[in-house]
């Protein structure tokens, strides 16, 4: 139980940090949610955005981090 606790915690952790860099990359103004590929459509009465781009370039950020921290680990 005790090491469920701890990568809760862990987990908290790096969900915080992402935040965290997402808040200070929209400060700078880095569009990432404005990457080719995502889709806005904006009508009379809707509105909806598909981050295609930004969620494939988030998803390779992770994988490449996720990689390094287990070739780390071994």
């Amino acid at each position: 139980m005790i090491e469920f606790g701890k990568a809760l915690l862990g987990i908290g952790a790096l969900i915080a940090l992402i935040g965290a860099l997402l808040l200070v990359a929209g400060r700078f103004g880095l569009p990432l949610s404005r990457l080719p590929g995502d889709i806005a459509y904006r009508g009379k009465n809707v509105s909806v955005f598909i981050p295609i781009g930004t969620s494939i370039l988030i998803s390779l950020v992770l994988s490449a981090i996720l990689y390094l921290i287990s070739r780390l680990h071994r």
